[in-house]
Formats: structure tokens, C-alpha cells, sequence
């Protein structure tokens, strides 16, 4: 395994493994409890310099209609025009505008993330747990992050008020990336 002090090494070309990489999000539901779910279909790219990570980039896109909470009709409300609108706008994309060193394993990536066809700039710490070479001989990296964002500011807005006082659907909905890729050519 890669250490730290190693990420020149990982300077190259990679691809997600969608098999051993999630892309998930979690909400709060009726102010008690939380929902959470991820997409199955997604492809993403990284462009890693690791002398220079300011000169890495990333590229995500998922595809809405392959939101899963485990929950077939509810799968079917987010589908729609109350949520993703994914008829009109069948993929949520990330393109990094920038990467930053935090730390010695921790980097810092900004980029344009697009859901409903609203774009915003959002920031994703993530941290770099390891490099390896898989037993058929790829050169695997992984890392995880997490961000919060505001689904009101995609345009993401219905809800249900509680009679007891407050919305079915929490505003706040954290976005869980755990990546593995494999380093291309």
C-alpha cells in the first residue's frame, strides 16, 4: 500500500470502479429519523498529479434515474418532477474546478456539481485511504468524502408539512462519496 509521502506515484489517469464505489446521500425524514440512498449508475474520471494536486481534476456523472433508497415508490417520487425532474434533466454532474492539499492524506476539491439543471460550486474534503494493487494486478486507489448542501439551492423544494411541526424533508441532504479507482493504461 502507497503511503502518504508516496502520492507521486499515483500521479496518472483513473477511473471509478462502480462494483466498489458509492455515491450516497442521506436526509432527515418527519424531523426524527434519516433516509439514505445512492445512485447505481454513475461513471467518473480522475486526472491525478501527485507532485502537483492543484493540477488534478475529477468528473462525475450519475444518472438520476438510478436513485435507490431501498424504497420502490418513494424511488419513483424522488424520479419525478417534485424532486429530480429527471426527464428533463436525466443526469447530476461534478466537475472539479480545483483541488487543495489539506493535510498530509486530506485534499480539499471544488467543483461545479449540477442537479435539475442548477449549478453550484461545492466543496468535497476528501481523504486518500491507500493505494493497491488488486489480485488481477490493477493499481487501485481509495478515498472518501462528505459534503452538506442545501437541495433548496438546485431547485429541489417540495415537501409536506407535519402536524406536529415541521417538513417531511429535511433542506440539508449530505452527499457520501467512497471511491475506488483504477488507474488507466
Amino acid at each position: 500500500m502507497t503511503s502518504a509521502t508516496d502520492h507521486a506515484k499515483l500521479t496518472g489517469e483513473y477511473a471509478l470502479d462502480p462494483t466498489h464505489t458509492r455515491i450516497g446521500f442521506v436526509a432527515r425524514h418527519a424531523m426524527v429519523t434519516k433516509v439514505r440512498g445512492a445512485f447505481n449508475d454513475f461513471t467518473g474520471t480522475a486526472n491525478i498529479d501527485g507532485d502537483n494536486p492543484e493540477r488534478s481534476s475529477v468528473e462525475l456523472v450519475i444518472k438520476a434515474e438510478s436513485i435507490d433508497t431501498r424504497n420502490p415508490d418513494r424511488d419513483a417520487h424522488l424520479r419525478s418532477n417534485d424532486f429530480l425532474k429527471m426527464d428533463e434533466h436525466p443526469e447530476i454532474t461534478f466537475r472539479s474546478t480545483g483541488v487543495r492539499p489539506n493535510g498530509e492524506n486530506e485534499f480539499d476539491v471544488t467543483g461545479d456539481l449540477t442537479i435539475k439543471g442548477v449549478t453550484r460550486s461545492v466543496t468535497v474534503p476528501f481523504t486518500f485511504e491507500g493505494q493497491a494493487t488488486d489480485p488481477f494486478g490493477n493499481s487501485r486507489i481509495g478515498l472518501e468524502g462528505a459534503t452538506t448542501i442545501n437541495r433548496q439551492d438546485f431547485g429541489v423544494s417540495w415537501n409536506a408539512a407535519l402536524e406536529t411541526g415541521g417538513f417531511l424533508v429535511s433542506d440539508k441532504v449530505t452527499l457520501e462519496f467512497e471511491v475506488s479507482a483504477i488507474k488507466q493504461g
